[in-house]
């Protein structure tokens, strides 16, 4: 599938040029176009900021005014947090991606205009969009970073174009544990407690067995959780076994 350019009007520091492409290659678009830049072009302070994704700007359009960044667009969004009294349709970044993926689907080129730092894309540059993209911020403080800006509806790409789950378990180099691993450390752990006396009094016991049995087969426990918890049964066991070493029974000795 193709994608939306990115068009930065007239932006002014070129560290955020820069972390702008950096931001865009995060979620694989590559398309930016960059209209009248106030310190010119090339920026070597782009370049510095964008590290690994200096290639965009390698590639970045450089035009010298709006129309020519819209260039052969089909549809124009104009992000913005500011009312403009304009009559226009207003998406939401995530909405915005949404239906520009519809469009690009239909063959139509489509394009986002990002304002420069200072106070954003001015009425006559919105009045060339087919629609304006709102990002829902505080309005006491709506000012976004062009950069920011720019992540937000890369971000918002991303999502429409990747299929990730919304959550996964990071297992580690391990795996979850078998209902009968787990059902082996349920009777380990049982063992263990009633040979130490702990299921008292005996009216109480059954139930305190099933809470434990509940506990463990509500755990999502791995193999190397079950083979740990093994373990330390085994290791009290055997320290018990043992007995208190003398080294230990001076620690705990009171200082005279």
């Amino acid at each position: 599938m193709t994608q939306p350019a990115f068009v930065l009007v007239r932006p002014q520091m070129g560290e955020n040029i820069g972390a702008a492409a950096r931001a865009m290659w995060n979620f694989g678009l590559d398309r930016m176009c960059v209209v009248g830049p106030r310190d010119g072009w090339p920026n070597s302070r782009a370049v510095a900021m964008a590290s690994g994704a200096g290639r965009l700007l390698d590639e970045a359009r450089l035009a010298p005014d709006l129309p020519a960044g819209i260039g052969e667009a089909d549809f124009v969004y104009a992000t913005t947090a500011r009312p403009r009294g304009l009559t226009k349709p207003v998406f939401t970044p995530e909405a915005a991606m949404t239906d520009a993926r519809a469009r690009l689907a239909r063959g139509e080129k489509v394009a986002v205009l990002f304002g420069p730092e200072r106070a954003g894309l001015e009425n006559d540059d919105i009045i060339r969009a087919n629609a304006i993209i709102s990002v829902p911020v505080n309005p006491a403080f709506a000012s976004l970073n062009l950069a920011q800006c720019v992540l937000l509806l890369a971000y918002e790409w991303g999502r429409q174009t990747t299929e990730v789950a919304p959550e996964r378990l990071e297992l580690g180099g391990t795996e979850p544990a078998p209902q009968h691993e787990v059902e082996r450390l349920a009777g380990h752990w049982e063992g263990r407690l009633d040979t130490a006396g702990f299921f008292f009094p005996e009216a109480k016991a059954a139930g305190m067995k099933q809470n434990f049995r509940n506990l463990w087969s509500r755990m999502p426990l791995t193999r190397a959780d079950v083979q740990m918890l093994h373990g330390a049964l085994r290791q009290m066991v055997r320290w018990k076994e043992r007995g208190t070493p003398d080294a230990e029974q001076a620690t705990d000795a009171p200082e005279r």
